[in-house]
């Protein structure tokens, strides 16, 4: 596999099927930096062992301040939710001259900085360096020249002498046009029996009379109608109109004096630009790292160990999208645990046993220590993949045209193609969409090719005369191995048919045991085979094929 600045641990379906993705939507990130910094999370390959070390140090800090100091946890979180991603208008601020809005929405941010800080600098915790937030109070007086640390913004007076004669010059003009329309409204009240609302204009129905006295006088104006009556307003007159004049020549001067003002705050804005970018990075590595952290926390996961072998040690082991939904039924989740090593790993045993689940489990933890997460187990020992990618049934490529078989082939040629070393190869079931002799040759000739790669290669499959090699290491799900046939046979008697299922998945042993080469392994699907009603005949046949 190629390595540079388009370097990839896992394809879109691997980390869908392994449940990473899953994982990763559960995050609670609250502001948009902080789903930033998710989108640009660093990926640590082999060799990089010491930053990832770094970066699960980091959450296990803001873990230990979720568990210790919850209510300062909520302060940050209250804050984060409070900020909107402003990072473009930073960096055209040095070059193009901002919004009113957009200087405010900078504003804004510096103030929920400026909190920030005060809350991450609170207690003794050691909330890691990258968190917190640089000063940037040169940034905020600057738009907040009273420095009264109130949400809002407006092109203030202070910002320049010429502004604040023009607002005054405009207000007394202001004062004096309202001073003249004030008397002429009282004349026509008083004249004509017309009386003007304060904004000087007055609704007429049409079916008045007074609709022909308003026409016939010179000082007001007709400015609309409709089906039922006629709005009119206080004309222009003179004296009035030299000031309105007066006035709205002042407006332009004030505007052209405001976009310089916001020309230069711009310019000053644009010098503060590193120091405001980096507090955004950190601000949005907080969200992210913190999200991983209370979610380490409620899910029960655990730092994993990181070796410099490429290994794959899972003690206690979760798929947390499996336990999601099983929780959501009520039902508990069996932890798994396995132990892969350079080579090849498969797991034989009959359907409902869990298999692909454990398969699935085999990416997801490794997955998640290579984001820098903590992982859904009891104890875990990871050596970092260049590369992991998950062969299971693909629906798009059979829309596409190709047999299930056919889209098999057409991916594990991909793996195959992008596989390095140290790689974690994850095959369920190959060859089943094809005749069972095929089936059989091609998967025994798949893992004599990857039996002496570089890679960790786990395949589940139901060959078990595949395994029939020193070479390979074969672990079975142990099953109905040790269950209580007497009990169960009870519960299945009573059962319908949809329950029949249920029932045996409840006396199912998920958990993966080593098989000696050359043992006989359970006849699982026998068993599940008679229990659920098939004919003594075919089952005792079945037997005695096999044997």
């Amino acid at each position: 596999m190629k390595r540079g600045s388009n370097r990839r641990l896992s394809n879109i379906k691997t980390r869908t099927e392994t449940g990473f993705d899953f994982v990763a939507s559960k995050l609670d990130i609250i502001c948009p930096l902080g789903k930033k910094a998710q989108k640009d999370a660093k990926v640590f390959y082999p060799g990089e062992e010491e930053l990832l070390e770094e970066e699960l140090g980091k959450v296990e800090a803001l873990k230990a301040l979720a568990e210790k100091d919850s209510s300062r946890v909520e302060k940050i979180r209250e804050i984060l939710h409070c900020l909107k991603d402003v990072t473009s208008s930073i960096e055209r601020a040095e070059n193009d001259t901002l919004t009113v809005i957009e200087i405010y929405e900078i504003k804004s941010l510096l103030l929920y900085m400026e909190s920030l800080g005060k809350v991450l600098g609170e207690g003794n915790s050691n909330i890691p360096e990258e968190f917190i937030v640089r000063d940037a109070s040169e940034a905020l007086n600057l738009l907040d020249p009273k420095k009264d640390r109130i949400n809002t913004f407006y092109i203030y007076d202070d910002y320049s002498s010429e502004l604040a004669n023009l607002r005054a010059r405009k207000k007394e003009l202001d004062g004096e046009i309202r001073k003249l329309q004030k008397i002429e409204r009282d004349r026509i009240k008083e004249t004509h029996g017309i009386i003007l609302t304060p904004k000087f204009d007055i609704v007429i129905p049409k079916s008045s009379d007074k609709v022909e006295l308003a026409k016939s006088i010179k000082e007001l104006e007709q400015i609309a109608e409709d089906y039922s009556s006629i709005t009119f307003a206080l004309a222009m007159i003179e004296g009035i109109e030299e000031l309105a004049k007066e006035r709205e020549d002042l407006n332009l001067r004030i505007e052209e004096e405001e976009f310089r003002v916001r020309k230069e705050l711009s310019g000053e804005i644009g010098k503060h630009k590193e120091l405001l970018l980096d507090n955004c990075d950190r601000i949005g590595r907080l969200d992210y790292v913190l999200a991983k952290a209370i979610f380490a926390k409620n899910e029960n996961c655990v730092r994993p160990i990181i070796t410099r072998d490429h290994l794959i040690h899972i003690e206690g082991g979760r798929q947390l999208q499996v336990e999601w939904i099983l929780k959501s039924k009520g039902k508990e989740y069996m932890p798994i645990t396995m132990e892969l090593n350079q080579g090849v790993t498969c797991i034989t045993g009959a359907n409902m046993g869990g298999k692909t689940i454990s398969l699935k489990l085999a990416g997801l933890i490794p997955i998640m220590t290579q984001y820098g997460y903590f992982v859904p187990c009891e104890k875990a020992a990871i050596g970092l993949s260049n590369f992991v990618q998950i062969l299971i049934g693909d629906s798009q490529s059979v829309e596409r045209g190709l047999s299930s078989f056919g889209s098999e082939m057409e991916e594990l040629k991909e793996i195959l193609d992008h596989a390095d070393d140290r790689s974690l190869i994850l095959v369920d079931e190959i060859a089943s969409g094809t005749n069972p002799v095929e089936g059989l040759a091609l998967t025994r000739s798949i893992i004599d090719y990857l039996v002496d790669k570089p890679y960790i290669t786990l395949l589940t499959t139901h060959y078990e005369t595949v395994t029939n090699s020193e070479k390979i290491c074969n672990i079975q799900v142990r099953g109905l191995a040790e269950a209580d046939f007497r009990k169960l046979n009870s519960e299945l008697s009573r059962a319908n048919r949809r329950e029949r299922i249920e029932i045996i998945g409840k006396y199912m042993d998920y958990s993966l045991i080593p098989v000696e080469t050359g043992k006989e392994v359970p006849k699982d699907a026998l068993n599940i085979a008679r229990m659920l009603g098939l004919p003594a005949e075919i089952i005792d046949r079945a037997s005695e094929y096999i044997k």
